[in-house]
This record gives C-alpha cells, sequence and structure tokens, in this order.
C-alpha cells in the first residue's frame, strides 16, 4: 500500500469491534463504520465483520472526491470499486460507500440496532422515534434499496446540521466530528429507543426434525400466534433477505432450500451447517419482534424490494463472503 494511506487509528478500530460484537447494534457482515482523513475515506470493506476490526484488515481507503462523483451520479457505477485507493487490494469498499462520502463529518458509523429496527419495520414505531428522538439534528428517511439509490434518499433531505438518520426498514446513521462525538450520540439514541424484550416462553418440539436440521431458541416466534404470523408474513430490512431468503419465515419449504423452515406452533428448524451469519439473523428477527409492542403493526419491504437485492451483484458478493468456507 502506498506510504501516504495512514490506516485508522486505534480508537476508531475499538469503536468499530465494539459496535461489531454487540448483537444489538450489528448482526454477521452487517453494518459499516468509515473516518476521513483529508481527500481519503478508509470504510469497512463489503462481507467484511465490524467485530474484527482490531484483529484484521477489514478497512479499505478511497479516494473520497472519486466517491462523491459517484453519489451525485457524474461518474462511476455507484459501486466506488474505482475509487480504491489501493490497486493490490483485493477488498470491495462497502456498498453504502457513497453515503458515508456524502457526508462531511469526519466519522461516520452505521449500524442495524436492534432498538432502531423495532420501531423502524412499524408504521406506528416510526411515529414513536420522531418523537423520541426529538431535540436531535436528525431527520428520517424512508426505505430504499441499499447503495446508490438509499444515498440519493439521503441526501434529498439531511442538512449540513444532520449527525442522526432514522433510516426507515434499515438502520440507523449517526456522525460526528470525533469518535467520542459519535459514541455518545449512538448511547444517546439507543437510551431513546430502548424498548423492553418481552419474556416468551419457548418449549422445545418433542418431535425430531428433519434430517439435517436442530431446534433453536428462536422457535418461540413459532410458537407465539401474533409473533408467528409476523415471522411468516414478510422479510422486514434488507438483511434478513440476504441471509435468510425472501418471504420471511415462510413456513415451508424443501430441507436444504433455506437455512431456516417455520413450523406454525411447534417451532423454527436452522440447518446445522447454517452460517455464523444466517444464524445472526435469525436471532435478529427474534431480538426485533420479541420488542414490538402487541399494539404496533409491522409493514414489510415486500417482494419488489426483496427481488431487487436477490438479484445484485453487489449482494451476492457479500452473501459469498458469509458462507462457510
Amino acid at each position: 500500500m502506498s506510504a501516504y494511506l495512514e490506516p485508522p487509528d486505534s480508537e476508531f478500530r475499538a469503536l468499530s469491534a465494539r459496535l461489531g460484537k454487540d448483537p444489538l447494534q450489528v448482526q454477521g457482515p452487517g453494518g459499516n463504520t468509515s473516518v476521513k482523513d483529508g481527500d481519503v475515506m478508509w470504510i469497512k470493506a463489503s462481507g467484511t465483520e465490524l467485530a474484527h476490526a482490531e484483529l484484521q484488515d477489514i478497512f479499505v481507503a478511497v479516494d473520497r472526491a472519486a466517491a462523491l462523483a459517484e453519489a451525485y451520479g457524474s461518474a462511476g457505477d455507484g459501486s466506488c470499486r474505482a475509487a480504491v485507493l489501493d490497486p493490490h487490494t483485493t477488498l470491495r469498499p462497502s456498498i453504502e460507500t457513497t453515503f458515508h462520502a456524502a457526508f462531511d463529518h469526519a466519522v461516520v458509523v452505521h449500524t442495524h440496532s436492534i432498538a432502531t429496527l423495532t420501531h423502524a419495520i412499524s408504521p406506528e414505531g416510526c411515529a414513536a422515534a420522531r418523537s423520541k428522538l426529538g431535540g436531535l439534528p436528525f431527520v428520517a428517511v424512508p426505505y430504499a434499496k441499499p447503495g446508490l439509490p438509499l444515498t440519493k434518499s439521503i441526501m434529498s433531505r439531511v442538512t449540513a446540521e444532520t449527525k442522526v438518520v432514522f433510516l426507515q426498514n434499515h438502520g440507523l446513521i449517526c456522525c460526528g466530528n470525533s469518535v467520542p462525538e459519535v459514541s455518545e450520540l449512538l448511547g444517546e439514541v439507543e437510551e431513546r429507543l430502548a424498548m423492553p424484550h418481552r419474556a416468551a416462553k419457548y418449549t422445545p418440539p418433542e418431535a425430531c426434525p428433519e434430517s439435517g436440521m436442530e431446534w433453536v431458541s428462536e422457535g418461540w416466534m413459532a410458537q407465539q400466534p401474533r409473533t408467528c404470523t409476523l415471522a411468516m408474513s414478510g422479510s422486514y430490512y434488507p438483511d434478513h433477505v440476504v441471509f435468510l431468503g425472501p418471504g420471511g419465515l415462510s413456513g415451508g419449504g424443501q430441507v436444504g432450500a433455506r437455512p431456516a423452515i417455520l413450523s406454525e406452533g411447534v417451532g423454527i428448524a436452522l440447518r446445522n451447517d447454517a452460517s455464523p451469519s444466517q444464524r445472526a439473523m435469525l436471532r435478529c428477527l427474534s431480538d426485533v419482534l420479541g420488542r414490538l409492542p402487541e399494539e404496533w403493526s409491522a409493514s414489510p419491504i415486500g417482494s419488489e424490494a426483496e427481488a431487487e437485492l436477490l438479484n445484485w451483484d453487489a449482494e451476492k458478493y457479500r452473501q459469498a463472503l458469509a458462507s462457510p468456507p
């Protein structure tokens, strides 16, 4: 790598790793962080995990001006692969690089916070979040496909003062001029959006699962009528589609076709060889639906949005990196 490229400092890496190790903030290879140093922006590479930020080289340096040109549609294809500064790296920049570049703040953090997702998948939750985040420099952004469509939607709504972005059916962005500032802001948002996890009794099924499958504790969702319906009704955020498949836990399918199969009223069987990312996303759904108030409805992203994600090369690449060797 060129000598002038100084990698992210330990403080930034520590924040990234802390978020990546907390399943209430980030699940598997989800989420991303970035830090700017003049004309250079370091951002988490696609398919890598924030949890490894202190142990592995998971960040890739991009030319911020080139990434901005892609954000504005005046160059490139939005992938920012042409903006990568090290010609020898095999890493691809995050599919969210364009919105990181669009913020002038030095540090940008994007999480799939469980507290945020609980609000973000629900019309009533979105209204509640607007009230709870009152007084903070925040904006709410409707669901859009990750990458350039989401970047354009964000850019059309934020101002120079915006530091918190609430992404419907997706997650949270917090920005600031230093790691401590962003860390404090994340904590403030989490405290305001915190939701209690309602106790849910789980009774392991008496029958054995199909060969190659195992019953998992997230099966409580199948045993609670309302939650079971919600779990089968669709996908509520992009990473569910990418790692667990479309249509939510649709309750059927051949063994091997899906990593998890929900049996209504019985439980959820997970493939024995399910990847850590697939296991993390099943827990994510359990964590979100376990916090959704009874009086809130939930709105999936819909089959058209699911198809966009499944047919997207950038997500196929991320899936491949997250699959077991």
